[in-house]
């Protein structure tokens, strides 16, 4: 099975383009307001050799992260199921966050961190080992004291910029998700849904508040 994948959110975004568990071509690009979906997607099937009809299925990173960057690249692969039928399916970028440490040898247990704005972290807990990933404890938000609790323990830290976030710990890799790894993960869960029913991780509450009425000038 060819599948095209897209993670976009971070400020490094990526497309990969890969057969079965084989990365046959990644193209990533930095820089978190560029939203050109289309045009990653067109250097990576041109990388892969591949035409858009030979997809036969398409993998977005769901977040949590840049809110923009994700439902950029869902409204691309419902656009693109829309018009052409193929299947798809969305993976958790933290999932990836954390199939890109195993990739980068970062073993043990894993605290993976990404920024949810706020002074707060999304933060799953995972074991790593070389053969194997295990998701310890379950995504959530956390305040930035305890997350930097976690590095003042010593604790193994891997997130987008989380070097940046967090510069004195000795354990604190910055890992980004990536297209790749979202392809890999893709290929190995197997399973399909409606792009229409792909949603954004995102763990708050969305609150609206109601615009107060305009002023009317002649006090009537």
């Amino acid at each position: 099975m060819t599948i095209l994948a897209l993670e976009f959110s971070s400020q490094q975004r990526s497309a990969a383009v890969a057969r079965g568990r084989a990365v046959l071509a990644e193209v990533i690009q930095v820089g978190e307001r560029n939203t050109a979906v289309f045009e990653i997607i067109e250097d990576v099937l041109a990388q892969a050799g591949i035409a858009r009809g030979r997809i036969e299925a398409l993998a977005v990173g769901l977040g949590p992260g840049s809110y923009t960057g994700v439902r950029a690249s869902v409204a691309a692969v419902q656009g693109w199921q829309l018009a052409r039928g193929t299947k798809t399916t969305g993976v958790s970028s933290v999932a990836a966050i954390a199939a890109q440490a195993q990739a980068e040898k970062i073993f043990g247990r894993v605290n993976v961190v990404v920024n949810a704005q706020r002074e707060e972290f999304y933060l799953a807990v995972y074991d790593i080992a070389e053969g194997a990933t295990r998701e310890a404890e379950p995504l959530r938000i956390s305040p930035r004291a305890h997350v930097q609790s976690l590095v003042n323990e010593g604790c193994i830290l891997a997130g987008p910029d989380a070097a940046g976030f967090f510069p004195n710990g000795a354990k604190v890799r910055t890992v980004y998700p990536r297209a790749s790894a979202i392809s890999v993960l893709a290929a190995a869960q197997n399973s399909f849904l409606p792009a229409e029913n792909l949603t954004p991780i995102y763990l708050r509450e969305t609150n609206f508040t109601r615009a107060k009425p305009p002023r009317n000038p002649s006090g009537n």
